[in-house]
């Protein structure tokens, strides 16, 4: 038994903050911001009252709207967030409620930028023991609330945004074969955010000194993303049986278009075979990697072999193969169809 993704949904919020805004609020500029990121803009979730959850509800209401699902069928909901609504409760229950997920358990998982993998793993390993069907997998972030935007390391990075897939059980050899994740907690220190938590609760030291939001060594991290999803990229094909030329898609996490192009030219990888986004969204954290297969869902075709790697905070890094395999009719196709009909009717 096999676990493939049937479904898939996104959502971006509406307001864009671009590079021209940043540059006229700390000291850089759109040029030496596209140069070292490859970000030209990001969406923010500047709404009243937008949380997390707001994200990952109108991701998983992108893919119920899309594809004929129906929400009581789901067991479980697997939530990928560096960034909860609230430190207690879990988002994933607020999630479960809004979205009609009636009879699944929620549960958050954080690994960072690794999230959405490590849960996409998780929820395909839940699959593959036969104790259940369907499980939805959500990467949701609202990075601009953690982001110090007086900073010009970590601003020009992040944006918000969700991206949701259905992992269904299947019989066929489509879905997700073997995947390698990886933890090395000595880069703890490199990329946090280093109050509001157990080992520095808040105080008024800790909102004075901006402890609550994002603190990175940007040279060392970079280094640490380019030599570990390179790495790791090779051990997975390695442990799949597969070579570089049997890859027909990449889809990496989005944190820097300098380390994708690092990656996929150590991989020996076409550029044409990486998908990117990141000019657009920025790094969305945990939402990523599910937003990029929401956006060229599309370009993917039955038995097609995607490369999916990540690294993120804790450190945590990873990658995963997937066989890509039939998807659940979309809707519009069903309109399609029935509009030809239709036709057929009345000219014949």
């Amino acid at each position: 038994m096999n676990a493939t993704i049937t479904a898939i949904g996104g959502f971006v919020p509406t307001s864009i903050l671009s590079n021209e805004t940043i540059s006229e609020t700390v000291n850089t500029t759109v040029e030496w911001i596209e140069k070292r990121t490859g970000i030209k803009e990001r969406r923010l979730a500047t709404s009243e009252n937008q949380a997390t959850s707001d994200l990952a509800c109108a991701a998983i209401e992108n893919l119920l709207e899309n594809y004929t699902v129906d929400p009581k069928e789901i067991d479980g909901l697997l939530l990928a967030t560096t960034t909860p609504d609230h430190l207690l409760t879990p988002t994933a229950s607020k999630v479960c409620e809004i979205s009609g997920l009636t009879n699944a358990f929620g549960l958050d998982l954080n690994a960072a930028c690794s999230g959405f993998l490590y849960a996409l793993e998780m929820g395909a390993s839940m699959i593959e023991s036969g104790r259940y069907e369907k499980i939805i997998v959500v990467g949701a972030d609202k990075m601009s609330s953690i982001v110090d935007y007086e900073d010009r390391n970590t601003c020009i990075l992040f944006g918000d945004g969700a991206g949701a897939v259905l992992l269904e059980k299947t019989d066929l050899e489509y879905g997700m074969m073997k995947s390698i994740l990886r933890t090395d907690g000595s880069g703890t220190s490199a990329l946090l955010v280093p109050g509001g938590g157990s080992k520095l609760p808040a105080t008024v030291e800790t909102i004075v000194n901006r402890d609550h939001y994002i603190k990175q060594e940007g040279a060392f991290v970079f280094k640490k993303a380019v030599e570990s999803m390179s790495s790791v990229s090779q051990d997975v094909l390695a442990s799949n049986n597969l070579s570089v030329e049997d890859v027909d898609w990449v889809v990496p996490h989005q944190a820097n278009l300098r380390i994708i192009n690092a990656v996929s030219e150590s991989l020996n990888i076409a550029t044409e075979k990486v998908k990117v986004n990141i000019d657009r969204y920025g790094n969305t954290t945990s939402a990523t990697i599910p937003l990029c297969l929401w956006d060229f869902a599309a370009d993917f075709t039955v038995g097609q072999n995607i490369l999916i790697t990540t690294f993120g905070a804790g450190f945590s890094w990873g990658a995963t193969c997937i066989k890509w395999g039939v998807m659940r009719e979309h809707k519009s196709v069903k309109s399609l169809k029935k509009d030809k009909k239709s036709e057929f009717a009345i000219t014949h």
